[in-house]
C-alpha cells in the first residue's frame, strides 16, 4: 500500500488481519485488490422533472391555437 497509515490505523488493520488468519501484508494486498475490483459507480440517470417544473415550463410556452 502506498498510502502512509498512522499507528492507530495499523493496529486496527493488524487486528482485522489476525481475525481473518492472515498476515498484515496479505490482508492489505487483499484489501487493495478488493478496492480495485469494486464495481464502478453507476452514472446518475437524468431524473424526470417534477410536477412544478413541468407546470412552470408549460406556462412559458405560447398557447397553441386550436383548429
Amino acid at each position: 500500500m502506498t498510502r502512509k497509515m498512522t499507528d492507530a490505523q495499523l493496529d486496527y488493520e493488524r487486528k482485522r488481519a489476525a481475525k481473518a488468519n492472515k498476515s498484515l501484508d496479505e490482508w492489505l494486498k487483499a484489501k487493495a485488490k478488493a478496492e480495485r475490483n469494486a464495481a464502478p459507480a453507476k452514472p446518475e440517470t437524468a431524473k424526470k422533472p417534477g410536477l412544478l417544473s413541468r407546470l412552470i415550463e408549460r406556462g412559458h410556452k405560447p398557447i397553441a391555437a386550436k383548429k
